[in-house]
């Protein structure tokens, strides 16, 4: 197993905490929460790559004696319940370790070197912006510091084969000093494209949720496989570029894997009063062909939209053309549209008129070829 470093610049609009939290004194537990503000970190609106809905998973750890590690990934907020014990200590909401102890009672503490360890596999490769290692709850158990190595393995290695010493491992966030009950963010400046991640606690303590923002990167030989695939869907390295409205629940929901499987797992947006439409920017996987077109509005009864179209263009500067006219939409259900002969494209706009929710979006078609050299170009560049 060996390491590359990799240059890491101070991330000046990224807050830095230190140190234990007040202990918990009733009340709301999230009341002292530290964390970057209402606007987030700069790299939140990129979707969660460890998103256990892509199929991310905590493959191993050394240690998980107090709480498992497969909690590092649940998409809620960590819960805390003062009350809960069990034969070994707190129930906490994250993955902890015990206390490392060192050799004997002359040297009592850990050397500088131990820490724990837990392997991630990303849900969905890809290039990384930033990490969240959040302690919630972890007041004054949580890790001193902190590291989180990346590395780039195809297929579904072991926990023993990642180890292996001929596995490269890059420096994502360096060993930092981190803070109790905190929200601990790290911008990443690799421009390379990882599949598994290391997080490191040194030397030993509790984590709540691990968050890591970026760019989805698919595999150009897999994609090439499957020839006709969703060109919008996030695992396949489609993302939404903007939208015009946020405010019940994020757009980037349309192309997550499966069905929603309830209101607020689909794009929901404020009610709109007088003129103008709603609306969400996609950037497909690459330049491609769109055969099909499935707009599902499920669970969304009272509050789906009531019509919506589709406009694509090819390019940053393209002009939009019309690949589906405004069409009535109904509630709770799964539309699908056939397109003939539907242009080029790299990017698609919904447009929902005037306003509501939209669970799923899903764009079936095929790579150009210009498509897949970019795509395949893309890969190696990131060096995959």
């Amino acid at each position: 197993m060996t390491t590359a470093d990799f240059p890491h610049p101070p991330g000046p609009d990224i807050p830095r905490f230190t140190g234990d939290a007040t202990p918990y004194g009733g009340g709301d537990p999230y009341a002292d929460y530290r964390t970057s503000g209402p606007a987030g970190f700069p790299f939140t609106h990129l979707p969660d790559l460890a998103d256990r809905r892509l199929g991310a998973g905590v493959t191993a750890a050394n240690d998980e004696f107090f709480a498992e590690r497969e909690n590092l990934l649940k998409p809620e907020p960590a819960h805390f319940d003062p009350e809960a014990f069990g034969h070994k200590g707190k129930i906490m909401d994250g993955w902890e370790t015990r206390r490392r102890r060192g050799t004997d009672g002359t040297h009592p503490f850990p050397t500088d070197e131990d820490h724990d360890w837990a392997l991630i596999r990303l849900g969905a490769p890809g290039v990384i912006r930033g990490i969240i290692v959040d302690t919630a709850h972890f007041r004054g158990n949580y890790p001193q510091s902190v590291s989180v190595e990346g590395t780039c393995v195809e297929g579904s290695p072991s926990p023993e084969e990642l180890l292996a010493d001929d596995v490269t491992w890059t420096t994502l966030v360096p060993r930092t000093a981190i803070g109790g009950h905190a929200a601990n963010g790290f911008a990443v400046t690799a421009e390379r494209r990882f599949t598994h991640l290391r997080l490191n606690q040194h030397p030993d303590g509790g984590v709540a949720r691990l968050r890591v923002h970026g760019e989805v990167v698919p595999a150009p030989r897999w994609l090439a496989a499957l020839g006709t695939f969703d060109l919008a869907a996030l695992e396949n390295g489609g993302q939404v570029e903007d939208a015009s409205d946020r405010f019940y629940s994020s757009p980037t929901n349309t192309i997550q894997p499966g069905r929603s499987r309830k209101m607020d797992d689909g794009w929901e947006t404020r009610r709109r009063r007088g003129t103008g439409n709603d609306w969400v920017r996609y950037r497909l996987t690459e330049q491609s062909v769109i055969r099909a077109v499935e707009i599902d509005t499920g669970y969304l009864k009272g509050n789906s939209a009531g019509w919506a179209a589709l406009l694509g263009r090819d390019g940053e500067s393209g002009d939009w053309v019309e690949l589906l006219p405004r069409t009535r939409l109904q509630p709770d259900t799964v539309h699908r549209f056939l397109l003939d002969d539907a242009p080029a494209v790299t990017h698609v706009r919904m447009d929902i008129f005037p306003d509501g929710g939209i669970a799923r979006l899903r764009l079936h078609g095929s790579l150009t070829e210009q498509g897949s050299r970019q795509l395949a170009a893309r890969h190696a560049e990131l060096g995959a």
